[in-house]
């Protein structure tokens, strides 16, 4: 049953970060990534009856994903999506007084056309929003002691459709009471392009012998995954000796299993992606991966990937968008083109996010079929406030298994205090373990226990993080 959404304003806002380290190479597209800041932000909201509370966000500083362009420098990207942050603080504070989903969508259109203006692209503008849209949620939820399944289910976010034509006539507030929280979620291991995959393509000195898995083989054996998702750089023959690499693991290693592929962006035209998926089909090895591949995610260029239609591949293979969801128009685009999916990302909008899954939930109606989906994927979202928001999202939009990758490329809360890390735990004791002396997400049968999100209020964080132990950050 839908709530009034209260009115409130954003009164201070400060971004803050701390440098994470990782212990594998992780290797996407034709980048790969051994460290990054993580982006925390801090918000303090008031209520228009004079009351006060603060919230939280936090989110790798993903260098090349955002922006590919390949003459930055990865500091130059860490640049880009810190100055979208201090633009979204300057909009968002000079925004007044709105619901929580009104003050962003207030400042959307400003706040991106201020990054283009800036030369940051869509992606990038969503990140600096997206952070500070979250922390605000989280500081409304603990002000009203609700958790946040509570205020979407009741709508005391304020959330409407009215201005995607799409969604004229659909009826958002009951599809909001129907969302639920889920007690679990599947992990869905990620395989990135440098990844060893059994314990004989790791020579002895290349080991780190940290207690984790380092390779496909020990990641199954430790974690218990059924699902994957695997990178394909755009280069078939490679990609089709890759994934018979990989499909030997799982053929072996694991039961029933299921797969996503991720393009990353590799490919440039639709006709490679069709002959990567020819080859795919003609290769024995390949039988029983390919009956499993779920859908295919992004693997045209965005400069390109809404500007032809996939039709006919997307009748063999359903296929997804990710980084060409850089706003709200995007899904509706590439929904004409032939795609079927679009991507859950805490690093793009949580409101996005549960719009869109108000779109698959319109239209499979219409089609009187659940002909489109929404999958939950993962930016390297680290232990503590960055995967349990995720996670949260993912679960609040129906997902049955997320791509989770943050915790096998850094050993758990890695540059968190220890006091931090035992406070997480303390609230969360399901979601974590602790294992020679750091706290680590706990996954077990391939599954994450989310329970314990919903019975925090706010966006499904619990303890505030040490900021005294970070470095506040220069946005402008």
């Amino acid at each position: 049953m839908s709530a009034a959404a209260p009115q409130l304003q954003l009164v201070e806002a400060r971004c803050y970060e701390r440098p994470v380290k990782f212990r594998l190479p992780f290797r996407f597209g034709a980048v790969t990534v051994t460290d990054a800041p993580q982006a925390f932000v801090r918000v303090r909201i008031r209520t228009n009856d004079g009351r006060e509370a603060e919230g939280v966000a936090a989110e790798l500083l993903a260098p090349k994903w955002f922006d590919k362009s390949p003459a930055l420098t990865h500091e130059q990207n860490f640049a880009q999506l810190r100055r979208s942050l201090g633009l979204a603080r300057r909009h968002l504070l000079a925004a007044g007084t709105n619901t929580a989903f009104g003050l962003s969508a207030t400042v959307d259109a400003g706040h991106h056309a201020a990054c283009a203006a800036a030369g940051l692209n869509g992606l990038i503008a969503s990140f600096g929003l997206a952070l500070h849209e979250r922390a605000i949620i989280d500081g409304f939820g603990r002000l009203l002691g609700e958790d946040v399944f509570t205020l979407a289910r009741t709508n005391r976010l304020g959330l409407t459709g009215t201005a995607l034509p799409d969604l004229d006539g659909f009826d958002l507030t009951t599809f909001l009471d129907r969302l639920r929280p889920a007690p679990m979620i599947a992990a869905r291991h990620t395989v990135g392009l440098v990844d060893a995959l059994t314990r004989a393509d790791l020579a002895p000195a290349q080991r780190l012998d940290d207690g984790l898995p380092e390779t496909l083989e020990e990641a199954v054996e430790a974690y218990g995954h059924r699902h994957f998702k695997l990178k394909v750089a755009g280069a078939i023959d490679a990609d089709v000796e890759r994934l018979a690499g990989i499909a030997d693991v799982l053929d072996r290693a694991v039961g029933d299993y299921k797969v996503t592929l991720d393009g990353n962006e590799q490919f440039e035209h639709v006709g490679a992606v069709v002959e990567l998926w020819r080859r795919i089909g003609e290769d024995a090895r390949l039988a029983r991966l390919k009956a499993s591949i779920l859908f295919v995610e992004q693997p045209i260029a965005r400069a390109r990937a809404l500007a032809e239609p996939v039709h006919a591949l997307a009748r063999e293979v359903p296929m997804e968008i990710d980084e060409s969801d850089a706003d709200m128009d995007a899904f509706a685009r590439a929904r004409a083109l032939g795609y079927r999916g679009i991507s859950s990302k805490s690093c793009k909008g949580f409101y996005r996010a549960l719009l869109n899954r108000a779109r698959v939930a319109s239209w499979n109606s219409e089609d009187g079929a659940a002909r489109y989906f929404m999958s939950a994927e993962d930016l390297t979202t680290q232990g503590g406030v960055a995967v349990q928001q995720d996670l949260a999202l993912a679960t609040l939009i129906g997902a049955t298994h997320v791509e989770r990758n943050g915790h096998h490329y850094v050993d758990g809360m890695a540059g968190a205090p220890t006091i931090e890390q035992e406070a997480f735990l303390a609230a969360h004791p399901r979601l974590y373990r602790r294992a020679s002396g750091r706290v680590r997400l706990a996954i077990g049968a391939g599954e994450i226990d989310t329970a314990s999100l919903a019975h925090v209020p706010g966006l499904a964080v619990g303890p505030m993080p040490d900021f005294d132990a970070m470095h506040p950050m220069p946005t402008e």
